[in-house]
């Protein structure tokens, strides 16, 4: 039977006036899990600032935001360039107010086996995961700090950033390291008032997910997790809120876990190996 449904799309969790007056931007928040993220904050009276390198993803984002009556404002940037983050930043202020909450959603991977990943790939991924989710944590907490005001930053991780997996090498360690310095930040700028978190989300379906993760196995993922289904994108996006709301006003440094139990999944029946080689070249014969 597995774990319970959720409560429907567009249902509350917390009071509408939660972040009444506040922004967050959400990086990487036209697509996926970042707009149905930054979705929830517009829900709880949020103002949301979407970045993205792709001026149609920020369409989508803002669009998402506007459709439950939040207010929106796009940024074109690459978060792997410091001076695109600032103008950014600025951007979305001189529409929206100061920004008192980011989300590091914006993320890059595609699978590999980890000898036939290009150096070109490794620092296409690991300058977005890591440098980018630094450089926008820095932008954010000068600005708070300079006004003496604190915030919230979630930074949006992985599982396999504790186990590592085949085909994620530049993913995993650059995830890994964004769940270590998640815990460096939260410890440096506690005194400021500046909380940081992060989130490790499992399988939600939604319609921006690649094709290799939606043939043969994964076509039916949810008969692979133990909560029997796979999440609906408002349970992340509730956690998501929760974590930067003032209702986890004494939680920093911690990266919580939202997969209905997946990644604990340990069991003397565990299904056949197959080495990454042979997985690759199934996963591409199946798009």
């Amino acid at each position: 039977m597995g774990l319970q449904a959720p409560k429907p799309l567009g249902t509350m969790f917390l009071p509408p006036e939660t972040f009444a007056g506040q922004t967050v931007i959400v990086t990487g928040g036209g697509t996926g899990l970042g707009k149905a993220i930054g979705v929830e904050f517009a829900r709880a009276g949020a103002n949301v600032g979407v970045m993205s390198r792709s001026p149609k993803h920020l369409e989508k984002g803002v669009a998402a935001v506007q459709a439950v009556g939040g207010r929106a404002a796009a940024a074109v940037a690459d978060v792997r360039d410091p001076e695109q983050i600032t103008t950014a930043f600025n951007t979305i202020e001189e529409q929206l107010g100061p920004v008192s909450i980011l989300v590091n959603n914006a993320a890059g991977n595609f699978p590999s086996p980890a000898e036939t990943i290009s150096t070109r790939g490794w620092h296409a991924v690991t300058q977005i995961v890591l440098d980018g989710t630094f450089f926008c944590s820095r932008e954010f907490a000068q600005r708070r700090i300079a006004v003496s005001a604190g915030g919230s930053i979630l930074n949006v991780v992985a599982t396999y950033a504790w186990t590592g997996g085949p085909a994620t090498a530049h993913s995993a360690a650059a995830k890994a390291a964004v769940v270590n310095l998640t815990q460096s930040l939260a410890v440096e700028w506690a005194p400021d008032s500046i909380r940081v978190n992060g989130i490790a989300p499992g399988r939600f379906v939604h319609d921006d997910l690649p094709a290799y993760l939606t043939v043969g196995e994964n076509a039916n993922p949810g008969r692979c997790v133990p909560a029997q289904r796979t999440g609906e994108v408002q349970e992340l996006g509730w956690a998501a809120t929760f974590l930067c709301s003032p209702f986890a006003s004494y939680i920093t440094g911690h990266t919580l876990v939202v997969d209905g139990g997946n990644w604990l999944r340990r069991s003397p029946y565990m299904p056949e190996f197959t080495p990454i080689r042979e997985a690759f070249a199934t996963w591409h014969a199946g798009k």
